[in-house]
């Protein structure tokens, strides 16, 4: 029998004491626990750690609540830059990207460096350069079989 943990942290950003209402508090929870509920799927579908870890933190990404993807904050220049990275602990494995913009998902991105480049570590133009190729690798084989 293989038995299995999931442990999320949904960000080290600054909630101002007073700010936090307990209908704020529930809308936190609730993506918490979607995120968690997700990856712990996975794991219980036999899934492996990777896919997990992707999902749940996707979740986070989609969410306005959180400083990543969809919540994340501007720059002084009112865009967005982004970093993500994910490892994986049995081989040592890793992937990471920084400095990224118009990417829904970063830690997808960072799940391709790892997966499907020779790096590990990508920024900016470098990164959005390897999305663009794998676009066009994923809408080659669709339409070409």
């Amino acid at each position: 029998m293989n038995t299995f943990s999931i442990a999320i942290h949904g960000g080290a950003g600054t909630l101002v004491k007073g700010m936090m209402t307990s209908e704020l508090e529930a809308k936190y929870k609730l993506v918490l626990k979607s995120a968690l509920d997700a990856g712990y799927v996975v794991l219980e579908n036999g899934g492996n750690s990777i896919d997990a870890v992707e999902i749940a933190v996707m979740i986070l990404e989609d969410s306005h609540l959180f400083n990543a993807g969809k919540g994340a904050v501007f720059t002084a220049d009112e865009t967005h830059e982004m970093d993500a990275s994910i490892m994986d602990g049995k081989s040592l494995n890793a992937g990471a990207v920084s400095l990224i913009s118009g990417i829904k998902n970063p830690v997808s991105l960072a799940k391709d460096v790892m997966e499907k480049s020779e790096h590990v570590f990508l920024a900016g133009q470098g990164a959005m350069k390897l999305k663009r190729i794998l676009i066009f690798m994923m809408n080659f084989v669709i339409n070409n079989g």
